[in-house]
């Protein structure tokens, strides 16, 4: 997909021979991969098979064994990075507008770009309720509505779609095309497809 849209930086992923270990169990071995602006990058394998690791080590937070990860493009290579784990790393008690809120303070967004994510994850009716009684799915769009908050080139999903129903999927989908369309890149950790087609796709073996 071309992208012409509004990242003035288009950093791009660069991994050569990357090979990733938990104690002494490699994960993955010697993989090698580019991606760029207006890229889907679908990572494939089972449970328990280095999907997880390998999305935590493009984002800085695993050492590599051998092999090394560059984001090129970039003056402040972690700032052009949104990982979004499977947890959604939420508190019960707050309500998703004060979640919204917070990350908006954390991410420098103003106040029509915090009440312009809650509106692109749908949850606009659901803003004053605390997150105990969200359904999972509805934590889940909340988890995401991070994304839309900071706009950064290179978003790094592990099971983004976890608990949500057709519609939330379809969400998922239009956000992550949108993101192309803008120029950015998403590498995304699935168990199955979600919807945009892939212009690559890696598979992981334990």
């Amino acid at each position: 997909m071309s992208a012409s849209g509004p990242f003035q930086d288009k950093p791009a992923l660069r991994v050569e021979s990357l090979t990733l270990s938990r104690g002494e169990r490699i994960l993955v071995r010697a993989l090698s991969f580019d991606a760029g602006a207006g890229e889907y990058v679908e990572v494939r394998g089972g449970n328990g098979s280095g999907k997880t690791t390998l999305l935590r080590a493009l984002a800085g937070f695993v050492k590599p064994r051998a092999g090394k990860i560059a984001v090129e493009g970039a003056e402040e290579p972690t700032l052009a990075l949104h990982y979004v784990g499977h947890l959604n790393g939420l508190k019960g008690a707050a309500t998703a507008y004060a979640h919204a809120q917070h990350w908006a303070g954390l991410f420098g967004a103003s106040a029509a770009r915090r009440d312009g994510a809650l509106a692109r994850v749908g949850l606009t009716a659901q803003a004053e309720l605390p997150v105990r009684v969200l359904s999972q799915g509805q934590a889940r769009r909340l988890a995401l509505a991070r994304l839309v908050l900071a706009p950064r080139p290179i978003w790094l999903l592990d099971e983004p779609a976890a608990a949500l129903d057709a519609r939330g999927r379809e969400m998922l989908s239009a956000l992550i095309e949108a993101h192309r369309a803008d120029g950015g890149l998403v590498v995304a950790a699935v168990h199955d497809a979600l919807g945009p087609e892939p212009s690559q796709t890696l598979t992981v073996t334990a």
